[in-house]
């Protein structure tokens, strides 16, 4: 997880979307009364949107089909996110951590007209400032070139092989924490998570299955239970087992498995694989780099290489279509996966990666610099394998 609490239900159908990041809540925040908009009529080009630490202003609350550039400037004084969500809060897209005075871009791609809701989260907390947005129109996905629709397809079959290993995985770890076995439980626990690191945009998609399977202690404030992989972290690393582990392992094998059934169901468009890839990064940077998402069993550096893997594999879908396009930047793509991984890779001891709290200020340091570097080229992808 990204941050402390929660993640709201992410990209609503991955088909319409390009997910740059997946956030979080904590506390509310008023809804809708501080949101304003400069116009109403479909924009032609990118919506503005000027995210204060009380308001959420857009240039227009209408667009057509189609791809959709929201341009969002943090004016507050607190660090913000902006989101587009689909009907029942499944997010469409969003982008996270935005420092004042930082500007982000989001692109989504909707094929079908409908009422939607953009919300800006000063804090990153609650559910923001809402107003809503509608979409007019039809559109044709991006998929046409046939490189495309190989590179979806071969996405496609990314995630369903992980998905698969995800369950095999989960189906393992859950045998030895049923059984009391403390010892196999742990080593098994990072690497049954990996492949959800993989692929958790797509994961992610599918309502409140993501924080009962990923959701850290902190969803106790948000009226929730606290289960899954790291309410058994907590128990394996520092409470002990408890009566209940074995029922929070059996409900953690029967979520996994709905959601590795629901993850195989997406169809995703090139544009909404482009920001899975740099959502993965955004996941690093927010959760793994910092040490935050294992906070008892500090396996950081696991979930760190599977978001990389993810989004390597991601780009690695997409590479005829980026080379084709924009050849440079597929060689600059490589370099930079290249530096990361080898830099990651001098934090093994073995097969296995050290403990997080093995770091020292300067290796974290050396891992957010190479981080940010690639990160900046996956943010260009987007732009070249939109639909045009």
């Amino acid at each position: 997880m990204s941050r402390p609490s929660l993640r709201r239900a992410a990209p609503a159908a991955l088909a319409l979307t390009c997910v740059l990041g997946v956030a979080a809540c904590t506390d509310k925040v008023e809804t809708s009364s501080s949101s304003t908009a400069a116009g109403t009529g479909g924009a032609a080009g990118p919506i503005t949107v000027n995210a204060t630490d009380t308001t959420c202003e857009l240039s227009a609350t209408t667009a057509k089909a189609g791809t959709v550039t929201f341009e969002v400037t943090n004016a507050g004084s607190k660090v913000n996110e902006f989101y587009l969500y689909a009907e029942g809060d499944r997010i469409v897209g969003e982008v996270e951590n935005i420092t004042p005075g930082l500007k982000r871009e989001l692109k989504v791609e909707i094929t079908e007209p409908g009422t939607f809701t953009t919300a800006c989260k000063p804090g990153m907390v609650g559910d923001g400032i809402r107003a809503p947005f509608t979409v007019t129109g039809t559109a044709t996905a991006g998929s046409a070139d046939q490189k495309v629709a190989k590179a979806i397809a071969d996405y496609k079959a990314f995630v369903a092989s992980e998905a698969d290993e995800f369950v095999e995985g989960t189906e393992k770890f859950v045998a030895a924490v049923k059984a009391g076995d403390v010892a196999k439980a742990k080593s098994l626990y990072a690497q049954a998570r990996h492949p959800w690191e993989a692929i958790e945009p797509v994961a992610e998609s599918f309502g409140d299955l993501d924080p009962k399977i990923d959701g850290r202690e902190d969803v106790i404030a948000e009226g929730m239970a606290f289960t899954g992989y790291h309410r058994l972290e907590k128990d394996l690393w520092k409470d002990g087992l408890q009566k209940d582990s074995g029922a929070i392992a059996d409900q953690l094998l029967t979520d996994v498995k709905a959601i590795a059934a629901k993850s195989k169901t997406v169809d995703p468009t090139a544009l909404s694989i482009a920001g899975g890839a740099k959502a993965l990064l955004d996941e690093v940077a927010t959760g793994k780099v910092t040490g935050e998402e294992e906070r008892y069993s500090h396996t950081d550096l696991w979930d760190f290489d599977g978001n990389l893997e993810g989004s390597r594999q991601a780009l690695a879908a997409l590479r005829p279509v980026i080379t084709e396009r924009d050849p440079a930047l597929q060689k600059s793509l490589d370099a930079r996966f290249t530096e990361l991984s080898s830099l990651l890779g001098t934090h093994k001891a073995g097969a296995d990666y050290k403990s997080y709290t093995a770091l020292t200020d300067a290796d974290i340091k050396a891992l957010t610099v190479s981080l940010d570097a690639l990160s900046e080229e996956v943010s260009k992808v987007p732009g070249v394998v939109e639909a045009t």
